[in-house]
């Protein structure tokens, strides 16, 4: 038997393959296939089946398109209300594959439609579990993600609930030496706190885990529901996609527009530029937002951009481009490519440059926004008197932003604040707003 985990750093994903005699079964897989379709050729294995824990808010799942091109039969909870050609699979029922045996456990909580994958070994012996986002290694999933998005929806309380009796009475009572091996790691935003594992146990889970510790139903409510990090304006686009499975990763990203640097940008369109912030700032167009080709760009595009929203993708590179299509593909943000293209004629707006001397002894003439996370937010304060308005609520909020002095903005490192000073400049002309960037770490 072998269980190999697929792991997407940008967006915090696990997903898993499981083979044994040649048959292979997918849980929770990503939106691009490949990576399944090349395992299985290198093991020699049939895709029989796929298996979603529930629709994903998170990221696009290609499980709609493994069918279609292997006929491997999908799996999913009759709870999910998924469109799309599948078998429900729910508490009692097993998938066989050769002599082990995949049993599926409803367990409510992140989403009234969650399942997780119980595997029983050749043996007869409950080895493993798949928990999606039930049970993270440290964590366990947030509840406040299903109150308007899906086939059912619930209030966090009533989901918060759920996750108590989930956890206490389906995987709680399993084998402590049970693998554990979650659908997220450390910084997905399905959760508050994971550790840096990747998979864990149940007995590891009993003794480390705050949420499997002992304590009444009200307080696991009041605990869970306490610090939640914020949510993405694409999650709910991406539990309905997932509801009727995603079109073809490869045609999809094909599709995108590639386009002439000398093309003339259509005014009112979004322009995101995701150039290193030295190159932006040295020239870019007018307008524009500095999402940086990095790590999480996926989980910030879809923080910053609404799904129905569409945009101009500028890279430094053809590679680059072809990259950033890919990840914005991975959130389903493809379709709102207006055109990708390398750095445009237009791009000639310089950003006006700080004086860091001046700011540090006068900060009292600079109207500073701190553009971090509630989280980072609420457990202290850079400058004292800084408007403080998170990067995914900037576009909504910029409004509250005085114009009477110029305009500093910050966060911990730098990526939010050159992102955050494209949304304020292009709604503020009055002042000048300058991107404190790395150099926020000498107030830290």
């Amino acid at each position: 038997m072998i269980v190999n985990q697929f792991y997407d750093k940008g967006l915090a994903h696990a997903s898993y393959a499981i083979i044994r005699n040649g048959r292979m079964v997918v849980i929770d897989p990503a939106r691009d296939p490949q990576p399944y379709y090349d395992f299985a050729e290198i093991h020699s294995a049939d895709i029989l089946g796929v298996i979603e824990t529930h629709p994903h808010a998170d990221f696009v799942s290609s499980h709609l398109e493994i069918h279609q091109t292997t006929g491997a039969v999908i799996y999913v909870s009759k709870l999910a209300g998924g469109t799309f050609p599948h078998e429900t699979f729910d508490d009692g029922d097993v998938i066989k594959l050769d002599d082990i045996k995949l049993k599926a456990i409803n367990t409510p909580g992140h989403s009234p439609d969650s399942i997780c994958i119980l595997l029983e070994d050749e043996k007869g012996k409950d080895c493993a579990i798949f928990t999606g986002d039930t049970l993270f290694a440290g964590d366990v999933g947030r509840p406040d993600l299903r109150e308007t998005a899906g086939n059912i929806t619930a209030k966090k309380e009533e989901l918060a609930r759920d996750m108590y009796h989930s956890t206490r009475e389906k995987l709680m009572v399993l084998p402590a030496d049970v693998t554990v091996y979650p659908a997220h790691g450390p910084g997905s935003l399905c959760g508050k706190s994971m550790s840096p594992d990747l998979q864990t146990t149940i007995g590891k889970e009993l003794r480390e885990n705050y949420a499997l510790q002992l304590m009444d139903e009200l307080k696991f409510v009041q605990t869970l529901m306490a610090d939640q990090p914020f949510m993405p304006k694409y999650f709910s686009y991406d539990v309905e996609l997932n509801k009727t499975g995603a079109p073809n990763f490869a045609e999809s990203v094909n599709n995108v527009v590639k386009a002439d640097s000398q093309t003339e940008l259509e005014k009112g369109v979004l322009v995101v530029d995701a150039r290193p912030s030295e190159l932006y700032r040295r020239g870019h167009v007018k307008n524009s937002i500095n999402l940086q080709n990095g790590e999480k760009f996926e989980t910030w595009l879809g923080s910053v951009i609404a799904p129905t929203e569409e945009f101009y993708l500028i890279g430094e590179t053809h590679a680059d481009l072809d990259i950033l299509i890919k990840k914005a593909a991975k959130i389903g943000y493809e379709k709102n490519i207006k055109a990708a293209l390398l750095t445009p004629d237009s791009a000639t707006v310089k950003s006006p440059v700080i004086n860091l001397a001046e700011f540090k002894a006068h900060t009292d003439n600079y109207t500073i926004v701190d553009a971090r996370n509630w989280a980072e937010i609420n457990s202290g304060k850079l400058f004292s008197d800084a408007l403080t308005i998170p990067l995914p609520e900037l576009r909504e909020r910029v409004n509250e932003i005085p114009t009477d002095k110029p305009i500093v903005v910050h966060c911990a490192a730098g990526y939010r604040s050159a992102a955050a000073a494209g949304i304020i400049s292009a709604k503020i002309k009055a002042v000048p707003v300058y991107d404190l960037s790395e150099a926020v770490r000498e107030w830290m």
